[in-house]
C-alpha cells in the first residue's frame, strides 16, 4: 500500500509538468465552460500578500529564495542565492483570437496564453510570432482572455513594468499547490505603474488592454516553474476581463 501510494503521488506530480513545446500547442479541449475571475483595481491594500505596485522598476528589489537544504545542516552565510536575477522584454500580442507572448529574460520563452473565445471558434493564426491575424476587415472581441494554464516560481519574485505605460491585467492566486479557479483574482494595474509579485504566487503573464504590449521583466535567474493546467485539472478556462473595473 505504501508503494502504491508513493507511485500515485509520483504520477500526480509528473502529470502536472508542462513540456516547453506544449506552451505553443496547449494540450486542452477545443471547448470548455468559462470560470469568470473577479476583477479588482490593484492597490497596495488589494495586493497585500500577492506583491506590490511598482513606480520605478530599477528599485523593485526582486526577492531570491535561498537554495533549499535536504538535511539538518544550514547553508553557509552568503550562499544559496548568488544566482541573482535575469531581465529582458516580455512581449504580449494578439494574433486573431489568440494571445501569444515571448519572454526574452529566459530560455523557455514562447507561450500561447489563451483565446478570446473557445479555441474551437478561434480564427486561424498562420504566423503565431507576428500580428498578421490583426486584419482591419476581421474584427475580434478582445474584452476577455480565456486562460488554460497558470504557474509560480519557487526560486524568486518577478517584476513587470510596461515599457510604454499601458494599463494591464494580471490574474493572481496566493501560494498553495492545490490551487482552484475560485482562488484567482484579476488585478487591473493603471497605466504608468508596474507590478511586483512575491515568490510562489500563481500567475501567468501580464495582459495589456491594448492589442499588444511590451514589459520590462526581471525575475530569478534559476527560473524554476511549477505549473497547473487549469483546463485539464478543473475542466474550465479562466475568463479574465480585459478592461478597467467598473
Amino acid at each position: 500500500q505504501n508503494v502504491a501510494t508513493r507511485l500515485s503521488t509520483t504520477n500526480k506530480i509528473m502529470s502536472n509538468a508542462i513540456e516547453p513545446e506544449e506552451y505553443m500547442n496547449p494540450p486542452v479541449p477545443k471547448e470548455l465552460p468559462w470560470f469568470e475571475v473577479p476583477l479588482v483595481r490593484a492597490t497596495e491594500q488589494s495586493l497585500r500578500g500577492y506583491g506590490r505596485l511598482v513606480k520605478d522598476p530599477s528599485q523593485a528589489a526582486v526577492e531570491i529564495v535561498k537554495w533549499p537544504v535536504k538535511g539538518w545542516r544550514q547553508l553557509d552565510p552568503g550562499t544559496g542565492d548568488e544566482g541573482g536575477t535575469t531581465s529582458g522584454i516580455f512581449k504580449v500580442w494578439w494574433n486573431g483570437d489568440t494571445l501569444f507572448g515571448q519572454n526574452q529574460a529566459v530560455a523557455s520563452n514562447r507561450y500561447l496564453f489563451g483565446w478570446s473565445c473557445n479555441p474551437l471558434h478561434a480564427a486561424p493564426t498562420p504566423d503565431p510570432l507576428s500580428n498578421v491575424g490583426n486584419l482591419p476587415s476581421l474584427p475580434h472581441d478582445r474584452s476577455r482572455l480565456l486562460l488554460w494554464h497558470m504557474n509560480y516560481h519557487p526560486d524568486g519574485g518577478q517584476c513587470f513594468f510596461p515599457v510604454n505605460g499601458e494599463a494591464f491585467v494580471a490574474p493572481l492566486a496566493l501560494p498553495g499547490d492545490d490551487v482552484k479557479p475560485e482562488h484567482f483574482v484579476a488585478f487591473y494595474v493603471d497605466g504608468g505603474r508596474g507590478l511586483y509579485i512575491h515568490p510562489n504566487i500563481w500567475h501567468d503573464g501580464v495582459f495589456p488592454i491594448a492589442e499588444s504590449g511590451s514589459f520590462h521583466d526581471e525575475q530569478g535567474k534559476v527560473h524554476a516553474r511549477v505549473s497547473c493546467n487549469i483546463a485539464k485539472e478543473h475542466g474550465v478556462f479562466l475568463s479574465i476581463p480585459l478592461r478597467a473595473p467598473e
